[in-house]
């Protein structure tokens, strides 16, 4: 009796103690982090703005990953979705075209980049857009991190509307996510005392600088000399070495804010 009391005891005490635990609130902008049901009430919250991001998958020196493209779109458009407050951003599209396989040209000629024909990426873009109008987003974002495909991504982005002229929803190419880097970036580095050679076009301390400015894990700083000295041959265009996270904040920064600026502005644009 006096065992079976004492048990009670101890289950009563733990009963006191024992708190259940709630699930946190879902709170991330990533479409594939979300469960069907809680992107449905976040639609239903207003959350009908969608960013499509696409990256690409393609050498970039000796010194930088071959994912670069696909994880620094992804980090801004996080970045851009929380500022704008009402989207959310899609999984990134990694496949995109990069040049010809055989006989490969431009960044196919090195190991590891993947290629896929332009007429397959728009395909896959389209669709997805499609999607996205069917769940019941009203404002497909395209941006993308890679200079290629740029006009393809206008070209969607204007087919889609041209099939949805009747429709509230609409398609948007925001070419200033690109066009802060090529512009504003660069002239925040030339002010910071950097040459165009230095900055380069691909690979140099622009390229390098975003980089360990949103993934610094993908940067081996110490092949920067390696990539400087053989040049295009190993596939950079331009000099990582003075390449810092601090500079490379300078363009993320400008990237979101004119990028969130751009958004807001096609969007309030009436149809």
């Amino acid at each position: 009796m006096r065992k079976f009391k004492l048990a009670l005891c101890q289950m009563s005490v733990l009963l006191v103690f024992w708190v259940p635990t709630v699930a946190p609130a879902q709170t991330s902008v990533f479409l594939e982090e979300l469960t069907t049901t809680e992107l449905s009430d976040a639609i239903k919250g207003g959350k009908t703005t969608i960013i499509l991001p696409v990256g690409g998958v393609e050498q970039s020196g000796p010194h930088m990953a071959l994912g670069k493209h696909n994880t620094r779109v992804k980090i801004l458009a996080g970045r851009i979705a929380q500022q704008l407050g009402n989207a959310l951003v899609a999984p990134v599209v990694a496949y995109v075209p990069e040049g010809n396989i055989d006989p490969p040209t431009q960044h196919m000629r090195f190991a590891g980049t993947i290629s896929v024909p332009e007429a397959a990426f728009k395909s896959i873009l389209e669709s997805a857009g499609r999607g996205f109008k069917q769940h019941g987003f009203t404002n497909i974002i395209l941006i993308g991190d890679h200079g290629g495909y740029q006009s393809a991504l206008k070209a969607v982005a204007a087919s889609l509307n041209r099939d949805w002229v009747k429709s509230t929803a609409r398609a948007h190419f925001i070419a200033a996510y690109y066009d802060t880097a090529q512009t504003t970036y660069v002239q925040a580095l030339k002010a910071n005392g950097l040459t165009q050679a230095q900055i380069g076009s691909h690979a140099g301390t622009a390229d390098t600088a975003l980089q360990m400015a949103t993934d610094p894990s993908m940067v081996r700083p110490d092949l920067f000399g390696t990539a400087a000295r053989e040049g295009d041959t190993s596939g950079t265009r331009g000099d990582p070495r003075p390449a810092t996270a601090a500079l490379g904040q300078l363009g993320t920064s400008e990237i979101v804010a004119q990028t969130v600026a751009a958004i807001r502005s096609a969007i309030a644009v009436p149809r």
